[in-house]
């Protein structure tokens, strides 16, 4: 038997919306989200590149797929990052005691942000090199 909807969490009151109202709910979920990741020094900085960056892809890419891969990899570093963020703020809510997997969890997180920056900066590169110099 299930519990009455008032005696479920916030979390769990999204479970019983549908429909557009669901979407809408969802859309705040995110927004704050975005809100929430913007207190990230980090993130504001991927943020202040790609409002350079993505339009730039525009104007650097000679088709839709360049275009979307350019401004796709810049858009990929923000989720990363994002992702990062969440996986740091998960094991800083467990406890601030040193725990090996803690610091593994966090490492494979900044390795993951690394890994997207490179792969953002090769495709790049590579649009530059094609564009300039091939």
């Amino acid at each position: 038997m299930s519990s009455p909807p008032e005696a479920l969490s916030p979390a769990d009151q999204q479970k019983l919306r549908s429909g557009l109202n669901r979407v809408w709910h969802a859309a705040g979920f995110s927004l704050a989200g975005l809100r929430a990741g913007w207190d990230e020094t980090a993130f504001r900085q991927e943020v202040l590149a790609a409002i350079v960056l993505i339009p730039l892809a525009f104007w650097l890419g000679r088709g839709w797929v360049e275009i979307a891969l350019l401004a796709g990899s810049v858009l990929i570093v923000m989720i990363v990052e994002l992702l990062n963020t969440a996986v740091e703020a998960a094991i800083d809510r467990i406890g601030p005691e040193w725990h090996h997997f803690s610091k593994q969890a966090k490492d494979m997180g900044s390795a993951a942000v690394l890994l997207s920056l490179m792969l953002c900066a090769g495709i790049w590169l590579a649009a530059l090199h094609q564009r300039f110099w091939a």
